[in-house]
């Protein structure tokens, strides 16, 4: 447990914003996607005590029907902070996404990616990792103030557009889709659109319930309490 202390409490949020101040320089906002999508990915990560629990699915593109799914566990070493969600995220994802047989065209993120103070969230940097088009899907915001441009509602930051505001259901409350990496962000939208049949697409609603059972089942197997974050 000191170890544990001790790894978190080393961790220079500074450096970690100086870092991501630096990544979102290599972040590209345009459409860098293969001829045709015929696989999306969601992952998730999921905590109990001091491990994260990653998940990846792959999902086909048309049916949106689970291809696979792969889990990874990962000891937590770095604290809590939503400015630098990435730090904590990233090694049980990218564990959990090597584990794929089938690596997906595309991969929605359950965090902001350009929406974010230093224009590089968790989706952004998953994205520059795995050199691959990736779209954040949020659903709350970070930053910025909500302008109807059209009829359509966008999240600014600074005078810059950095996210859309959608809405997949009538009544629902909007999520907020940012470029990753490698996409517009017109293109974001319509892919989340695409993946949507509730309020949350379906490859991150897919990789949020089974990164939480499998959470549940290690806690059981452990006898450990969960932490909810």
């Amino acid at each position: 447990m000191r170890q544990k202390q001790s790894s978190l409490a080393n961790f220079s949020v500074e450096k970690a914003h100086k870092a991501q101040a630096c990544l979102s320089k290599k972040v590209i906002l345009e459409d860098n996607l293969p001829p045709q999508i015929k696989t999306i990915g969601g992952v998730d990560v999921a905590y109990f005590s001091n491990a994260g629990v990653g998940v990846a699915v792959v999902l086909d593109y048309d049916s949106l029907n689970l291809l696979e799914s792969a889990v990874a566990v990962c000891q937590v070493r770095v604290p809590y902070i939503p400015t630098a969600f990435a730090f904590r995220e990233l090694p049980p994802a990218l564990a959990a996404i090597r584990k794929l047989k089938t690596q997906p065209d595309i991969v929605l993120v359950d965090a902001h990616g350009w929406a974010h103070p230093y224009r590089c969230g968790f989706a952004s940097q998953l994205g520059l990792a795995l050199k691959k088009p990736t779209v954040g899907v949020a659903k709350s915001r970070l930053i910025g103030e909500l302008v109807e441009v059209n009829g359509q509602t966008f999240l600014t930051d600074k005078g810059e557009t950095v996210a859309a505001a959608v809405a997949n259901k009538h009544g629902n409350k909007p999520i907020y889709v940012s470029v990753g990496h490698m996409i517009s962000l017109k293109t974001a939208v319509e892919i989340v659109r695409h993946c949507s049949k509730e309020r949350v697409p379906e490859p991150t609603l897919k990789a949020h319930r089974l990164a939480t059972r499998e959470r549940d089942r290690l806690a059981v197997e452990s006898k450990i309490n969960i932490v909810e974050e």
